[in-house]
This record gives structure tokens, sequence and C-alpha cells, in this order.
């Protein structure tokens, strides 16, 4: 099915493109960064995870949402999502490789990941952190390709693969569950320890996953012939419209336990991101915006009659989206670091190199992406869009 992604518009070419460039210069600031090491970026003693860390937070939730079509479709035979299942499933395959790639970059010797592997630790969060993503990703190749393939022949899945799917439903909550454990099992950083930190990244997961595949699915619709389907689109807005409330609701459970018992370990990392603290404020405005976005998008998704029209639904998921990309894709790593144990503030702020490299390993999770999308459409155009159950 490879062959299908080596043929396309015009368009699908020059994005193509433009995609190899963005990594081209990303993968130059990496040989400087390899060269140098990780002071060309802006991290420093105080702010030890810095924008790879928080993007890598962030696209675990995005692999981990992938579940919230898979389930309706497999377990309750909901068949409107027959249609978008393959495209979940692809995306949660680009969103992990993205995740690797962040940690890979993050690392100043990177050949030292082999440690995890070569010398287990087995008390160690970041191992099962290691395996479960693993797992996950040849978990939903697996899947998605044997799916596709028979869906291609015009026959159903064959039977074996029906376990794995079943695997992967349970598996896709613990790749987001561990990651927040990382956060969490810190109990010097007394804004990540939290009993609800895992509620809330799933929460914050299942709202902007499935806002990006709403995303994902009014592209598909404007530039090719393959209909996701209304019904499954608007399915998809209920749940995020759901988790969206949900991860407001945490949030403010957060901030009541915070500010209510004026814990200063906890109070001081929120008063710096919503008010700033000592005189330092760089990301008060980005947390204000993501405020702002979640506001405008919970107030166009709770009344059904707005969230039908699929323009306002499209706005609402773009304003989910780079709410939760803010929050936690920046804030909540940030955040947490400051101020630090003595108390003293010590600002970040990502570097050119350092977003260059970011913006690249995006890049190459949208290439990944776009060959993967490719593929799947063009069998769905074939066969009518319709799997075999």
């Amino acid at each position: 099915m490879l062959e299908k992604a080596l043929t396309g518009s015009k368009t699908y070419w020059a994005w193509i493109f433009f995609l190899l460039a963005i990594i081209g210069v990303g993968f130059l600031c990496y040989l400087r960064q390899f060269s140098v090491g990780l002071g060309i970026t802006g991290m420093s003693r105080d702010v030890s995870w810095g924008f790879y860390i928080s993007q890598f937070t962030f696209l675990v939730g995005i692999a981990a949402s992938g579940v919230m079509v898979v389930l309706p479709y497999y377990l309750h035979n909901y068949k409107a999502f027959g249609k978008i299942t393959i495209l979940g499933e692809f995306l949660a395959i680009s969103a992990v490789i993205m995740c690797m790639l962040f940690i890979f970059v993050d690392m100043g010797q990177p050949l030292r990941v082999l440690n995890v592997i070569l010398h287990p630790t087995f008390n160690s969060v970041m191992f099962y952190d290691m395996v479960v993503l693993s797992g996950y990703l040849l978990l939903n190749v697996l899947i998605g390709w044997t799916t596709l393939g028979a869906e291609r022949k015009g026959i159903a899945p064959p039977k074996w693969v029906k376990p794995f799917i079943i695997l992967s439903i349970c598996w896709a909550p613990s790749i987001h569950t561990v990651t927040a454990f990382l956060y969490a099992g810190l109990p010097g950083r007394h804004f990540w320890l939290s009993a609800i930190m895992a509620a809330r990244f799933l929460a914050s997961a299942f709202a902007s996953g499935p806002a990006l595949l709403l995303i994902l699915a009014f592209i598909i619709r404007r530039f090719t012939k393959f209909d996701p389907g209304k019904e499954a689109i608007q399915t998809l807005g209920k749940i995020v419209t759901y988790f969206m409330i949900a991860n407001v609701f945490f949030l403010g459970l957060e901030l009541f336990t915070a500010f209510y018992s004026q814990i200063p370990g906890h109070m001081h990392s929120f008063v710096y991101l919503y008010a700033g603290l000592e005189g330092y404020s760089k990301l008060v405005p980005l947390m204000w915006l993501s405020s702002i976005l979640a506001v405008v998008a919970l107030g166009l998704l709770v009344f059904p009659q707005i969230r039908r029209n699929e323009t306002a639904l499209a706005i609402a998921a773009i304003a989910v989206f780079f709410s939760l990309w803010i929050d936690k894709g920046f804030g909540l790593v940030i955040g947490g670091f400051i101020p630090n144990p003595f108390e003293r503030v010590t600002e970040y702020w990502p570097t050119l190199p350092e977003f260059s490299i970011s913006l690249a390993v995006w890049a190459f999770g949208f290439l990944v992406l776009t060959v993967l999308y490719k593929i799947a459409v063009s069998v769905k155009e074939q066969s009518g869009g319709e799997a075999v159950h």
C-alpha cells in the first residue's frame, strides 16, 4: 500500500516539500546542539525540563486519545466511527513517534537512551514509560496496517487482531497515566504533587486529541473525496465537550486546593503562571490566552445548536487544541520548576535553535501522518469509506 503515498496532487507534494524544508532546518540546528550541547537551549540548572519535554508530555496525550474512536467502534459497534477509526490509529502512531523524537533531542548524549534498555531500573517510572510507549506504537502499527489491508481487499480483518485491539484499548490510558506519574512522583515539586495529576492528564488528552482529529477530518473532507461522516464529526464534538469540561473542573480543584489552603509551594506556581511572581511574568500572557481560548471553546461547544454548526465546531476544536497545548505543553511543565526549592525564580523561554528543533520534530510527525493518511484515504476512496467489521 505504500505506493499510494508516491502519487498525489501538486498541493500534496508542496506540503511534503514544505515539511522536509522545516525538518532540514531543524536537523542543522540539532547538529549544532549535538556539537555544543544543551547550552544552546533556554534550559538551566533550575529549569531542566523545557520545550522538548513539554511537547513530549502533550503528545503522549494525543497518542492516548486514539482510544476514543477505537473503543466505541470495536467494543460497542458504533458504526459511525467506522470511517475514522483508522485516522485515530494513524494519528496515535505519528504522535508516539514525535514523543520518542522529543526524548531523543532532549538528551545531551542520545545514545544514553540505550541505557534504559540495556540496564533497566525496574523501580524507575521512566523505564515503564518507555515500555508503554513502545508497546502502544507497535500495537497501533499492527492493528492499523492489518485492518486497512483487509479493507483494501474488501474482507473482514483476521480474527487474531481482535485481542490486540482490546489490548490497545486497555493500553492507551496507561501511557498517559505513567507519564503523569513521572510528574506526580516528584515530592520536591509541589505543583505536580497531586493525586489527580493522572486524571487531569487523561481529561486534557481526551479533549485535545479528538479536537485535533476533528481538525484533520475537516481538512481531509476539504482536500479529498473522502467524507469522514457528519455523525462521526458531531460525536467527536461531544467527546471534546465533555472532556474539556472535566479538564476545566480538575484545574478548578487544583486552584481551590492551592489558594484556600494557602499552601505556598502549590500556590506560588499558579501565581507565577497567571499573575507573575517577584516581577517575573513571561508566561502570564500565554496562560491567559489559554484560559480565554478555553472559555471561547466551551461557549461554542456546550450549546448543541451551536455545536451542530460545523464552522463553529471547527473554531472550537482549534481553540481547544491550542488552549491545551499552551496549558499542558508549556505552562504545566515550566510552572512546576518555578519557584525553585530555594524560593527563587529562574525564568525559561525556548531559544531559536530549540524552537527550530521542536518545529522539525512536529514537521516529521506530520510528514509521517500525511503519508499514512494518504494511504488510508486512497483505500477509503476505493472501498467507499466503509470498513468491513
